[in-house]
């Protein structure tokens, strides 16, 4: 391939990356976060540029609680035991009802709703919403990647005489187990967000560790959103 031709299939990558929703929500969170690390809670252009960036953000999740509705009302993978099966339930339903309420504090904010206590009350719920689902999340990785290393070691035992990693389906469980272990770390991270958004340890949790926790939290969203080149399709 030429350098023009490889300048072109770069291009086209970022332009179907940027072309997700849920891509530019991710990076105006990375935005929103690092201006609120920036600001440490003072008045001043981070601030504005914090505040500004997360009423934009509502926008681009309207209706985005059907997402985790659908996702509630569908079947689970066959061989899922039962406490991963509710948890993840669990996790859905937090998830929805957070969304959804998170769309009447956009009206309230935007001032087309107009009751303004109504307004941070539902915020604050939305907010304990969005905790119980990171945590049901936590536990939901925990579960699997305790699956997925058993299913590992008995793979291992039988391909003890042979290179594992030369092994396709050794591969894609080493494959998705990092990719759990991430969701895992994010998971924690987003459980201190809001922790530090509902100001429950409001000495410990600062706007400061607050706004590093979501910004690195928002990196491994981008990163998790990346499409695959088509080198690594090709492979």
């Amino acid at each position: 391939m030429s350098t023009l031709d490889v300048a072109r299939a770069e291009l086209a990558l970022a332009v179907l990356y940027l072309n997700k929703a849920e891509a530019r929500d991710k990076i105006c969170r990375a935005i929103q976060y690092g201006s609120k690390f920036l600001s440490d809670g003072l008045p001043g252009t981070a601030q504005n540029v914090d505040k500004s960036t997360s009423l934009a953000r509502k926008v681009f999740r309207l209706f985005k609680f059907i997402n985790d509705l659908h996702a509630l009302i569908s079947p689970n993978a066959p061989g899922t035991p039962l406490p991963l099966i509710l948890l993840g339930k669990s996790k859905n339903a937090l998830m929805s009802s957070y969304l959804f309420l998170d769309q009447i504090v956009w009206l309230g904010r935007s001032g087309i709703y107009k009751n303004k206590e109504r307004t941070e009350l539902l915020g604050r719920i939305s907010f304990f919403c969005w905790m119980g689902s990171s945590i049901c999340t936590t536990l939901v990785e925990i579960g699997e990647l305790g699956r997925l290393s058993g299913s590992m070691k008995k793979l291992e035992k039988e391909l003890k005489n042979t290179d594992k990693y030369k092994n396709e389906q050794y591969q894609i469980k080493l494959q998705k187990s990092n990719e759990r272990s991430l969701a895992l770390i994010k998971a924690g991270m987003d459980i201190v967000v809001a922790v530090g958004l509902l100001q429950l340890a409001p000495k410990k949790v600062t706007p400061r560790v607050t706004g590093a926790f979501g910004f690195v939290s928002s990196l491994i969203s981008c990163y998790q959103l990346l499409p695959s080149s088509p080198k690594a399709k090709a492979s």
